[in-house]
């Protein structure tokens, strides 16, 4: 499975922007697809997760009412809209592909078996 994240971009505090993970090879193997941010000097975190069968979505707490994820199972890509971005969502955005989780591992990067390259999201205040 390969995973190419795109739509990165720098917009202002207040603003929207979408960025969308396309998945392609055997897609069959993902049972979930999620996005998690790096913000330069920090950990990476989860931020949200959907399962592709049933439309699921998980959240992290900091974006939750203004993230939105989404899937296109025709065109095998997962979308993020970010709604009212913060300058603390500023970060590295990556996609991320999983073969099966649960409720208590949704959250975890070791439960996500592959990766795209990440996309770039600035946010100024």
């Amino acid at each position: 499975v390969q995973l190419q994240a795109s739509g990165g971009g720098s917009v202002q505090a207040g603003d929207s922007l979408r960025v969308s993970c396309a998945a392609s090879g055997s897609t069959f193997r993902l049972y979930g697809v999620g996005w998690f941010r790096q913000a330069p000097g920090k950990e990476r975190e989860f931020v949200t997760t959907i399962i592709l069968s049933s439309g699921f979505q998980y959240y992290a707490d900091s974006v939750k009412g203004r993230f939105t994820i989404t899937r296109d199972k025709a065109k095998n890509t997962v979308y993020l809209q970010m709604n009212s971005l913060k300058p603390e969502d500023a970060a590295v955005y990556y996609c991320a592909g999983s073969r099966g989780y649960g409720i208590g591992t949704y959250n975890r990067q070791t439960s996500y078996h592959y990766w795209g390259q990440g996309t770039l999201v600035t946010v100024s205040s």
